[in-house]
């Protein structure tokens, strides 16, 4: 065997190693949860050593970091294929997609926002960009429903309307604290958007 192939042979192996300990790890955080993850049990599990996960990675970090990408990519795909032909219902989409991502992931979801960087280091750009980007999608259906209004007010409401969503279904699914029957979550979820639309003037109040 020449100098090339056990070049390529050992790339191969690095490569099937670095797909084994983001799968063992993505495992552990889904059903765990985030706080119970230690590099010990990723690298016993994917039989290599602790040394050989620091070097394909970096540190520990980076393998949550990496799980953590692929988390919010799964979730913008989903969000993205929300049908887009009426602002209002793509609101509501949108909302209920999230809802129903957080209820099947919601370990990964946590995560996604509980983990912090160790020695205090700065959190990675991109992936504060991935995570804005997935909100921000609620940016382009409230433009069309709010065409007058000044685009710095509409992406600032559109974050936040975002972020209520989000604070909304983590407390429902918080099982330790206020979990909430999955159907009731669904139309809490619903009732805050028609009401949030309301408050805009974009939905008029039901006259009893």
């Amino acid at each position: 065997m020449n100098n090339v192939q056990e070049e390529t042979l050992r790339e191969q192996k690095k490569g099937k190693r670095r797909v084994l300990v983001l799968e063992i790890a993505r495992r552990l955080i889904a059903s765990k949860g985030l706080r119970s993850l230690k590099v010990r049990d990723v690298a016993e599990a994917a039989d290599c050593s602790i040394g050989s996960v620091y070097n394909e990675f970096g540190d520990f970090d980076g393998v949550i970091l990496t799980v953590n990408r692929e988390t919010v990519q799964a979730l913008t795909a989903r969000l993205v294929a929300v049908p887009a032909d009426d602002p209002i219902r793509q609101l509501h989409g949108l909302a209920a997609t999230y809802l129903e991502f957080a209820s099947e992931h919601a370990n990964l979801l946590r995560s996604l926002f509980e983990h912090r960087m160790e020695e205090d280091r700065p959190f990675p750009e991109d992936i504060l960009i991935m995570v804005m980007d997935a909100f921000n999608l609620m940016h382009e259906p409230l433009v069309r429903l709010m065409p007058d209004r000044d685009p710095r007010d509409v992406a600032l409401l559109s974050r936040m309307m975002f972020s209520a969503v989000h604070g909304i279904i983590s407390l429902g699914l918080e099982e330790r604290m206020v979990a909430v029957p999955p159907e009731s979550l669904r139309q809490q979820v619903a009732q805050f958007v028609d009401t949030h639309l309301k408050g805009l003037g974009i939905l008029k109040p039901e006259v009893s």
